[in-house]
């Protein structure tokens, strides 16, 4: 038995490909939760501040991405822009750049908006937080606007903020494995192949499930560890 699964996951490179999957899964929760903090935050901002009809505009469209499942949005972005991409790459003559990374980016995209709608929420929340004092002793110091949120209102907000994007980030990393769908090589692509074609599905979405909780338990520990950093001073929450 030792021996066969090493014939299986070594000689035949299956563990590799798993590896190289289990890095894709990361790169595209990554990149797509950056996206959505990018996204996130100064949308979050006008909802804290009640921009009029932005504000509204905001909230129903956060609310819609959050309403409907995850893979329906990757469906939307990915069959939704898929022949314009192919026609613009087509008349640069770029076809084949273009169909060999667009999962990649469509994929990043639509779980950056994904992530945006939940950020947008955790930012607000964290914004509402603030004591109003804090904001108020800022201004009757003339500090400026620019220097009021960089040095009062951000690093607050972070702190506040952390606990719940710990939570996107978690429910980001399990939502790359819809991105399979388009055929993007990640973790839950590659043993979705692997089982089929070796016959041992519960070995390989066994290894699957283990990378998942590798990489939501380190997670875990990271976000605790900085949550704790920026908890001196504060006593406990």
């Amino acid at each position: 038995m030792p021996h066969d699964l090493w014939v299986l996951l070594v000689d035949r490179g299956w563990a590799l490909a798993m590896v190289r999957g289990s890095f894709m899964t990361v790169a595209v929760g990554a990149l797509g939760m950056l996206l959505g903090l990018l996204l996130g935050f100064p949308l979050a901002l006008v909802r804290w501040l009640k921009i009029p009809v932005a504000s509204q505009a905001i909230e129903a469209a956060a609310t819609i991405v959050r309403s409907v499942p995850g893979l329906l949005v990757i469906y939307l972005f990915f069959f939704g822009s898929v022949e314009t991409a192919d026609a613009i790459g087509s008349f640069f003559g770029f076809e084949d750049a273009v169909q060999g990374t667009y999962p990649f980016v469509m994929g990043v995209v639509a779980i950056g908006v994904i992530a945006c709608a939940y950020a947008v929420e955790v930012f607000r929340g964290a914004l509402q937080e603030i004591p109003s004092g804090l904001i108020e002793a800022g201004r009757a110091l003339a500090l400026p606007r620019w220097a009021l949120y960089r040095t009062i209102v951000a690093p607050l907000m972070l702190r506040l903020a952390l606990g719940g994007l710990n939570n996107v980030w978690q429910s980001t990393i399990k939502e790359t494995s819809l991105v399979s769908v388009v055929g993007l090589q990640e973790v839950m692509r590659i043993s979705a192949i692997a089982a089929g074609i070796t016959r041992s599905p519960l070995l390989f979405y066994l290894l699957a499930a283990l990378v998942f909780l590798a990489i939501t338990g380190l997670s875990q520990f990271t976000f605790s560890a900085i949550e704790r950093r920026l908890n001196v001073g504060f006593g406990s929450r």
